[in-house]
């Protein structure tokens, strides 16, 4: 028989509403807490919603949201309430602890009022097998150019399922934008020898004015995972499992943590808001270009863009990912492969042995060069119509394309979470202006001038002036950059201790 747990117990504890127990553990199975004293299988408390969003006319910050006082001890004495046995807890690495003599299992949620304990948590759903399989299956469709130190040493007994903090926010919020849009109207080649194509358009003054209701947009709430500085880690593809299915959070009990490991948040709401209010702008911008693609197939160019969030709502929250690290020796990169605990979505970065993909690249490049130099010589026996210069300059491409896409494949330093697009978003009273401007003819670009339309400025991996660099150094297999740190720490065995410390475990 399924029960429900009960709410506001005597001193705020979690416990088995049949025998009263505090001893609970999450049954991944079933997704409910199991009391481990009588077996009784409850449900937790659901999360109680506080209005719509579009009622939200100011910021509300949850309880498990709040600004974490600086200064907290973090080693700290527990009396408990069960037994009277006092209980030391480094709240450091763990949020929960469990009395050594009664098994009490209690939270810091009332001795530490600083926002380190979330208000809700979504529970792990997917088993350690399944999330093992598929990360060896992700593995090995990588093992030809993977490092050979990792192809040795990888193995699933390594994976751990970890709760890591988020912030869960939604938004209220008014867009108001303005520029041009062009509308294709005819394309044409002319030249016989030498083609060029032309485009003409009708271009428009256009005008959207618009509510938008932005529904759980999640972001990172710990320190290290919001550095995605892809040339020194790869904490980018932990970003990439997103999204959770964060409707189905419930509110805070220790049970689930019940042997899972877990990181404490250690940033504030004043640290995330600017970041949130870019991220914002971006689903907007986006909502437009998906509203208006099919007619101004050209793009769109905004000269003004005002996003104004009038109300929004913060919670804190711990989300399931099961997680595989290993630390490569001779960088210090630590690569992550990371599975989503409740929609299964992977992704991951495996160490790429350089030396061979090189060689195997300079291969491609020097067939790709002899290629290209007959096909040269061809052309201007035949003198055929085909540019013989653009053909031979093709076949100096063929080794570095080969190298990127590989990369690419391997590392992932791409991947992130395209919050634009899979974050819940609703659009309501949209006003319209579409005039038309003028036609222009025999343009050279297939787009319009100065297009923005797909412009994401609230990217966290790989955002901003970084992004070139980081591309380059995936191009070119530098990894990292050259200042950045050198972290010794040894593969193997001592990396799985190291991240089981990081983590509490």
């Amino acid at each position: 028989m399924v029960e429900t747990a009960k709410i506001g117990d005597k001193n705020g504890l979690n416990r088995c509403p049949k025998c009263g127990a505090t001893d609970v553990k999450l049954d991944t199975k079933s997704g409910l807490l199991r009391c481990l004293f009588c077996r009784t299988e409850f449900q937790g408390v659901e999360v109680n919603a506080q209005g719509g969003v579009e009622e939200l006319n100011e910021k509300n910050v949850g309880s498990g949201a709040v600004d974490i006082v600086p200064n907290e001890d973090v080693i700290m004495t527990f009396k408990c309430p069960s037994c009277s046995a006092e209980v030391v807890v480094n709240t450091e690495e763990s949020t929960s602890s469990r009395c050594h003599w009664c098994r009490h299992v209690f939270s810091l949620n009332e001795k530490v009022p600083n926002g380190a304990v979330p208000d809700m948590v979504l529970p792990f759903k997917l088993e350690k097998s399944v999330a093992e399989g598929k990360i060896r299956e992700f593995v090995m469709k990588r093992q030809f150019f993977a490092h050979p130190k990792f192809k040795a040493e990888f193995t699933t007994e390594n994976i751990l399922g970890v709760y890591l903090p988020y912030m869960i926010v939604d938004a209220n919020a008014h867009s108001t934008m303005s520029g041009e849009a062009e509308h294709l109207v005819r394309k044409y080649t002319v030249g016989s020898k030498h083609k060029t194509t032309y485009y003409d358009a009708d271009a428009y003054t256009v005008m959207r004015d618009f509510d938008m209701l932005v529904d759980d947009l999640s972001i990172e709430a710990s320190s290290d995972k919001l550095n995605q500085n892809v040339k020194q880690n790869t904490n980018n593809v932990i970003n990439a499992i997103m999204p959770f299915d964060t409707e189905n959070c419930v509110d805070w009990n220790p049970g689930f943590l019940h042997g899972y490991a877990s990181e404490k948040r250690d940033t504030n709401v004043g640290d995330l808001e600017k970041q949130i209010q870019l991220q914002v702008e971006d689903i907007a911008r986006y909502k437009m270009y998906e509203d208006m693609k099919s007619f101004y197939n050209r793009g769109e160019k905004w000269d003004s863009e005002k996003t104004v969030v009038k109300g929004s709502s913060w919670k804190s929250a711990y989300l399931p990912v099961w997680l595989y690290s290993y630390r490569q020796p001779e960088n210090g990169i630590l690569h992550y492969v990371a599975v989503n605990a409740r929609t299964g979505e992977t992704m991951g970065s495996v160490p790429v042995h350089k030396s061979k993909l090189l060689f195997v690249s300079a291969i491609i490049e020097i067939i790709g060069i002899i290629l290209a130099f007959c096909w040269f010589r061809l052309c201007l026996e035949m003198d055929s119509d085909d540019n013989p210069i653009l053909l031979g300059l093709l076949g100096f491409t063929p080794g570095f394309i080969f190298y990127w896409f590989k990369m690419k494949k391997y590392r992932n330093m791409d991947q992130r979470h395209t919050y634009e697009k899979e974050t819940k978003t609703t659009i309501e009273n949209l006003k319209k202006t579409d005039d038309l401007k003028e036609h222009r003819k025999r343009l050279r670009n297939s787009r319009i001038s100065g297009e923005n339309g797909t412009r994401m400025t609230g990217v966290i991996a790989n955002k901003g002036p970084e992004m070139m660099g980081e591309k380059m150094a995936n191009f070119i297999g530098i990894g990292r950059s050259a200042d950045s740190p050198v972290n010794s720490t040894p593969v193997g065995a001592k990396a799985e201790e190291e991240t089981k410390k990081k983590f509490g475990l």
